[in-house]
Order: C-alpha cells, then sequence, then structure tokens
C-alpha cells in the first residue's frame, strides 16, 4: 500500500445519524444525501484510514450481470487490498483517489459517478452498453476490513457479454449463473456473498435502486 495513498472518506458517525446496519440497505436516498452534502467527505491517507474506524472509505461496488449470468473472478495476489487476495468477487471498483483535481465541493454526485466510471475503466474494459442503477449501500463492521470501508452497490445490466480484463490483479473471469455463485459461497470476499444474497432480486426487479441522473435530479 502506498503510505500517501489518497482516499475519499465519510466520518462514520454520519451513517450512524442515518442508521447503521449490516449488510445491504436498499433506501440509498438518505445516505447518499448526507454523504455527498459539501464538506462532508474528505480525502485522507489510505494508511491512516485503514486502522480508523472513525472514518469509512468510500468503495463503488459494480455488478455486472448479462442474460443471467454475472460477472466474478478472483482477486490475485495483485490486489490492492491484501486480505482479500485469492478470494472470489463480483463486485468491481475500488478507492476513490483524487484524479484529475476531484473537487469536494458543487455537484458531488456527479463527480463521484464520474470517479466510478473512471474506476471500472482502469480495471476491466466493458464493450457493449448497458443501463445502471445504485441499488444498495454495503456494510459489514463483523471484520478489519468492514469497518473502515462503506460500499455503495452500482448494478449494470449490460446487453451483451464483452469485457477484457486490465488489471493483473482480476484472474479466473468469468460469466457465472446465480446457482454457480452461490455454489462457490465460501469462497468469496464478505461483501459479495451479502450481495450474492439478494442478486436475484437485484437483476430481475427494476424497482430495486434508483438511475443515478433520476437521483442527481431530485
Amino acid at each position: 500500500m502506498a503510505g500517501d495513498e489518497q482516499v475519499l472518506v465519510v466520518e462514520t458517525k454520519v451513517v450512524e445519524q442515518i442508521g447503521l446496519f449490516r449488510g445491504l440497505k436498499f433506501d440509498v436516498q438518505p445516505y447518499l444525501k448526507a454523504i455527498f452534502t459539501a464538506g462532508v467527505t474528505k480525502f485522507m491517507p489510505r494508511s491512516q484510514a485503514e486502522t480508523n474506524p472513525d472514518f469509512k472509505q468510500i468503495i463503488p461496488y459494480v455488478i455486472m450481470g448479462c442474460d443471467g449470468k454475472f460477472l466474478s473472478y478472483v482477486r490475485g495476489k495483485r490486489a490492492g487490498e491484501k486480505r482479500l487476495v485469492g478470494n472470489r468477487s463480483i463486485g468491481i471498483g475500488g478507492h476513490i483517489n483524487p484524479i484529475d483535481d476531484m473537487p469536494l465541493f458543487g455537484d458531488l454526485l456527479e463527480t463521484y459517478l464520474t470517479a466510478v466510471a473512471r474506476e471500472v475503466e482502469e480495471e476491466v474494459h466493458v464493450d457493449a452498453k448497458h443501463h445502471e442503477r445504485i441499488v444498495a449501500l454495503l456494510n459489514d463492521d463483523t471484520n478489519e476490513v468492514g469497518k473502515v470501508h462503506l460500499g455503495i452497490v452500482h448494478y449494470w445490466n449490460l446487453e451483451q457479454a464483452k469485457i477484457n480484463r486490465r488489471e493483473q490483479m482480476i484472474t479466473q473471469m468469468d460469466f457465472m449463473s446465480l446457482d454457480e455463485l452461490k455454489a462457490a459461497a465460501d469462497t468469496m470476499e464478505t461483501w459479495s456473498s451479502l450481495c450474492v444474497e439478494h442478486l436475484e432480486e437485484i437483476a430481475n426487479n427494476s424497482n430495486v435502486g434508483i438511475e443515478p441522473q433520476k437521483l442527481m435530479n431530485r
């Protein structure tokens, strides 16, 4: 881990004021409104954020599906989070860094969504159109990784299963059925196993979550 890497964080108490939870929270709007209020988020050194549960590192967690199957991969040795190496995942994404002088004021949600698209493109190249929804917030304080991270779960419904990996840490990448993912549950990182429990609902119910554009217009 680069000691001087800056990552986007929010104070844990901001989440607690709305309601702390474990697992997935589908009522995303109150949390996103609070988190992306000007002056609430900030950047801090990752080396400090990793050991300070007073802050949550904001992590986009993008799940991709196509024709009843979902992108899955195993985190290789080059993964940034060493505690997750060897685990299967269904989430693409990572820390938000202050790239391109990312402002912390103005339209923060739009800035965040631009950062998410950039983060995904760094890890995989998606050669297909997709429809996007922000479907849940993800939190798990039962382990050391979860205590200092807050996931924002996006679902990308792809028109075609055309994806190529860019990052070396992504290994054994494939589209898997829900049954196959459930069978591999004991090999998954905690966040992915929590998402798999609700994956059928997320993928098949368009009322779960909200389109980013609609969220920005509210």
